[in-house]
C-alpha cells in the first residue's frame, strides 16, 4: 500500500470504492429493499427519504432498489467483456509478437481497420446486425476491445521474446508453448492488468451508453444506462430520478481509475 515510503492514496481510495461498488453489486443481486419491477401508481415521484433513500421513479419503482441491480448489470457485463477480449487479446497478441511474419502483419492491418472506427460507432454496427440485449452487448464490445488488448500483449512479447532468459530456454529445448505461457506470459501482467483496469472503465462506459441508446440492456430489468435515459424526461420534476444512476456510474469509473493509477504507481 507505500510507495516509496509513502501510502498509495490512490490505491486506498480506489480500492475502498470499488469493494463499496463491488458489495453492492453482490448484495443487489441476492436482495433489494423493495421490488425492482414492482410498480405503484400511489409512489409515483416520491422525493428520497429513509423509506426510499434514493426516491421512485415514474412507475413508483424504488430507485435505490434498482441501482443496487443496475450495478450489479453494469460491472457483470462489463467484466465479461473484458474477460472476452482479454483472452482473446492474450492468445493472439503472444502468436503475432512471438512468431511475427505475414501472421503479424495480417492481423496487424485488421486491427488498424477496426481501430479506425470510433469504438461505440463499431459496436452500434455490431449490436444493430446481431440485434439489442445484454448478450449481444457483450458479444458487441468483445469483439471491440479485442485490438487494444492485442496491441498491448503483441508489444510485450516483441520485447521479451529476445530477452537472455528466452534464448537460454531455447536452447535448453524449452517448447514454444511453454516459453510462451509459462516464460513470457507472467511477466506481462504487470503492465497488462493496468490496461485490463482502463479497459474495464471503457466498457462500463460503453454498456452505459448503450443501455441509454436503448440497444443495451432492456426494460424491466435495470441497467444504470437505461436509468438515465428513462430519468432525462423528468429532470425538472425528479431531478433525483438522474442523479442516483449517473452518480453510481461516475463512483463506479473514479474507483476504477484511482484503482488502475494507484497500481501503476505501486509498479514505479
Amino acid at each position: 500500500m507505500k510507495t516509496n515510503g509513502k501510502w498509495n492514496k490512490y490505491l486506498i481510495a480506489g480500492l475502498v470504492m470499488t469493494i463499496i461498488a463491488v458489495g453492492i453489486a453482490l448484495l443487489g443481486a441476492f436482495w433489494t429493499p423493495y421490488s425492482t419491477t414492482a410498480m405503484s401508481a400511489a409512489e409515483k415521484f416520491c422525493a428520497p427519504s429513509l423509506s426510499h433513500l434514493f426516491g421512485t421513479d415514474n412507475f413508483g419503482r424504488d430507485i435505490f432498489s434498482r441501482v443496487m441491480r443496475g450495478v450489479g448489470t453494469t460491472i457483470l457485463i462489463s467484466g465479461l467483456v473484458v474477460l472476452i477480449s482479454g483472452i482473446m487479446g492474450i492468445l493472439i497478441g503472444a502468436l503475432t509478437g512471438y512468431f511475427g511474419g505475414l501472421l503479424d502483419e495480417a492481423v496487424m492491418r485488421l486491427t488498424d481497420a477496426v481501430n479506425g472506427f470510433p469504438s461505440i460507432l463499431l459496436a452500434l454496427v455490431i449490436i444493430s446486425i446481431l440485434g439489442s440485449g445484454r448478450q449481444n452487448v457483450i458479444i458487441s464490445l468483445g469483439i471491440v476491445f479485442v485490438p487494444s488488448f492485442i496491441r498491448i500483449v503483441r508489444s510485450e512479447f516483441i520485447r521479451l521474446r529476445d530477452a537472455d532468459y528466452i534464448a537460454r530456454a531455447r536452447m535448453m529445448g524449452v517448447g514454444r508453448g511453454r516459453i510462451l505461457f509459462v516464460h513470457i506470459l507472467p511477466n506481462i501482467f504487470s503492465t497488462f492488468w493496468v490496461s485490463v483496469m482502463i479497459g474495464f472503465n471503457n466498457a462500463i462506459l460503453a454498456e452505459s451508453g448503450m443501455s441509454y441508446l436503448g440497444i443495451g440492456v432492456q426494460p424491466p430489468d435495470a441497467s444504470l444506462g437505461n436509468m438515465l435515459s428513462d430519468a432525462q424526461g423528468y429532470l425538472a420534476l425528479a431531478p433525483w430520478y438522474a442523479l442516483a444512476p449517473g452518480l453510481t456510474i461516475v463512483w463506479i469509473v473514479l474507483g476504477f481509475s484511482l484503482f488502475s493509477e494507484g497500481i501503476r504507481r505501486l509498479q514505479g
